[in-house]
């Protein structure tokens, strides 16, 4: 029971109170890239997802039993780099093969994930903070969720500021790192919520 409460309050914390967008500002470049439209933004959450599960299954065994008893830890930067760069690729060869439709709406977003600060983000942090491989992968699924789950509120934001008439000097990039800010800041009231709701 106190394993299934452990787990429960990883995934709550790393959906919202740790959201790795709104709370790290990691992520931020497809953040604000592919949130223009929602079924863009769910795709490339749900493949980011899909990234930062397989990354961390692939990255924490090389971290504990190939770099670490070889004395190589310092080289864990590098090596997960590369290993989240051929998953990308895999994926985007899967993508492209069984779901083109996708592939050709994320376009060049999807080598964007090969270089987004979260996946690798959320890896190392993984290490860092001691977690247990399944403990690992539910920090994953929920930094994933909570990706995912920004994309879609960011996608719906975004539409509405399309209808907005903001004065001349807030007009794109403006308006929507405004927008950004505000929705980050309405994360911050998800703080006590896990201590509250696991104590």
């Amino acid at each position: 029971m106190d394993m299934l409460k452990s787990l429960l309050v990883i995934l709550m914390t790393s959906v919202l109170v740790n959201n790795y967008v709104l709370s790290k500002f990691l992520g931020i470049c497809p953040f604000l890239g592919v949130s223009k439209k929602l079924d863009q933004a769910s795709g490339m959450g749900a493949a980011v997802i899909c990234v930062m599960m397989l990354a961390t299954a692939a990255t924490w065994p090389i971290q504990y039993y190939l770099l670490e008893p070889n004395g190589l830890g310092y080289m864990r930067t590098i090596v997960f780099i590369l290993v989240i760069a051929a998953l990308v690729q895999l994926i985007e060869m899967i993508l492209k093969r069984y779901i083109p439709s996708l592939h050709a709406s994320l376009g060049i977003y999807l080598p964007l994930i090969t270089t987004n600060c979260a996946v690798l983000g959320v890896t190392i942090n993984n290490i860092n903070d001691g977690y247990t491989f399944l403990e690992s992968m539910v920090n994953s699924l929920g930094c994933g969720l909570g990706f995912l789950l920004a994309m879609v509120l960011f996608a719906g934001v975004r539409s509405r500021l399309e209808e907005a008439n903001p004065p001349k000097s807030f007009e794109g990039l403006p308006i929507t790192l405004v927008a950004a800010s505000i929705v980050a800041l309405s994360f911050f009231g998800f703080a006590g919520l896990v201590d509250g709701l696991f104590a």
